[in-house]
């Protein structure tokens, strides 16, 4: 028997939620609308709930509005069923439904090391040290990089071992100095990158597992040959034939990865990215999107991110998220679409929530002065009972709006129409009063943003102008 779920909505919105409801009905799910009896659903509390829910018989669970700040489990005991909080947009509601891929999957699963690197480790202090780790550890690192740098010593290398170990790191030692290698391995480092055929021994001092790489630039046998060492000695290791940049061997690069993998086909592979993230004047989450694509098909094993030039500052963020998605896809045989939209930073799959012709027919129904502000492909649309305006420069809104006088809500319209703008400039979802999503790379946490939006409206802001015109 399909379930039978009411779909809670107010008068503004219900012709398209009604018309949502008949594409989602099948012999599974029997999608109920409910107008509750006010125009915006989502503006409710819970008490009004019980005053004016009627539910249809049969009903087995209620789907609220997305934005619906109600108490879920107050309306689930006093009606005996189920209540749950929908997506904040309409449009969404098919893959809430899983009527999309991916619906749900849980991101809690990888099969990829992510290695973090600290380029100038040899520069900071101990505390530095500790506080850069942190910070890359919860951008989703596992290992801490301490790269040295050329001709600058690093004294405190042993200190900077001990101090990341006290504190439950994992730590690899980055450096073209045999010695400062050795060194890292005595002290307790857990990785060294990186060891060639010719300075393998360096193995033998310590336990740390070497990140074996090509003895010249290119050359995969040599590299090859060292595998066979370790291979032949029982050493655990990791294998990295070098990512190239672009226009310098990226491509030949590639197909030594791929080559290295057809010849070993068990082996642990490293992949280092920065040599292209780094070096491309391109934004990382499209690099880093691809790049775990071959991670992901060549099964290998870790990677090594840079997030030292200011276009690279959420690398790391970015592919924690990235190998998280694609082993979920993987998993479920699919297309990595669908599985959170973490790399989606600067457009979004499904920009328009809704369509010019219906924000027409929602303009048409207003019958108060608060603003509603929505994004089509014509443009910002900005309406109320006095008119409904249309464009794609917020400047040209302003003289519509009357309201020169009212420094606050001109504030608020113009902070609105410029989050409007750049959605609708960038093909981004837009939600009246929400901030614009920027995927993983925009993870901030909000806090700031809230803290001045309630000190906003606290200042005695007119901030029922700004309630959104129709929520799911």
């Amino acid at each position: 028997m399909a379930e039978r779920v009411a779909l809670v909505t107010g008068s503004l919105a219900e012709p398209r939620i009604r018309r949502i409801a008949e594409e989602l009905a099948d012999g599974t799910l029997d999608p109920v609308v409910v107008n509750i009896g006010v125009k915006v659903a989502a503006l409710m509390t819970a008490e009004i709930v019980e005053r004016r829910l009627k539910l249809p018989e049969g009903t087995d669970k209620v789907l609220m509005p997305g934005r619906f700040r109600g108490d879920l489990e107050r309306l689930a005991a006093r009606f005996g069923l189920p209540f749950e909080r929908g997506p904040e947009e309409a449009a969404d509601l098919p893959s809430y439904f899983g009527r999309g891929k991916g619906r749900n999957v849980p991101l809690d699963r990888h099969d990829v090391t992510l290695f973090a690197e600290i380029v100038d480790a040899t520069r900071l202090t101990i505390p530095q040290l500790l506080d850069r780790a942190r910070f890359l550890r919860g951008e989703g690192a596992d290992v801490i990089d301490l790269g040295a740098l050329p001709d600058n010593p690093f004294p405190h290398l042993e200190e900077a071992i001990a101090a990341l170990k006290g504190e439950g790191f994992k730590v690899s030692v980055d450096s073209f100095d045999p010695e400062e290698l050795r060194r890292g391995t005595r002290a307790g480092a857990d990785y060294l990158l990186s060891l060639n055929e010719t300075n393998l021994a360096i193995a033998d001092e310590g336990a740390a597992v070497p990140v074996l790489v090509p003895a010249q630039a290119g050359d995969l046998a040599s590299l090859i040959r060292a595998v066979e060492a370790c291979e032949a000695a029982g050493r655990p290791f990791l294998a990295d034939p070098i990512l190239d940049p672009i226009h310098l061997g990226f491509t030949a690069s590639l197909v030594r990865y791929a080559e290295l993998r057809r010849l070993k086909p068990d082996i642990p592979i490293l992949m280092g990215i920065g040599n292209v993230t780094e070096l491309t004047d391109a934004d990382t989450t499209g690099m880093n999107a691809l790049l775990m694509g071959i991670i992901s098909e060549l099964r290998l094993n870790a990677v090594l991110a840079v997030q030292v030039s200011p276009h690279c500052r959420t690398a790391v963020r970015e592919f924690d998220r990235a190998r998280r998605e694609y082993y979920a896809a993987r998993e479920a045989g699919a297309l990595p679409q669908g599985f959170g939209g973490g790399l989606m930073a600067l457009r979004d799959r499904r920009p328009w929530s809704t369509s010019p012709e219906e924000v027409e027919r929602l303009a048409s129904t207003v019958a108060d002065r608060n603003f509603r502000i929505e994004v089509t492909e014509q443009g910002i649309h900005v309406y109320n009972r006095d008119g409904h305006h249309v464009a794609a420069d917020p400047f040209a809104l302003f003289p519509h709006l009357k309201v020169e006088d009212d420094g606050a809500h001109a504030f608020y319209l113009g902070v609105e129409t410029a989050r409007a703008e750049i959605a609708h400039h960038l093909g981004k979802r837009y939600a009246q009063d929400e901030p614009l999503k920027w995927g993983v790379a925009g993870e901030t946490g909000g806090s700031a943003e809230e803290a001045h939006r309630l000190t906003f409206k606290e200042a005695g802001s007119t901030l029922s102008s700004k309630k959104k015109g129709e929520s799911a």
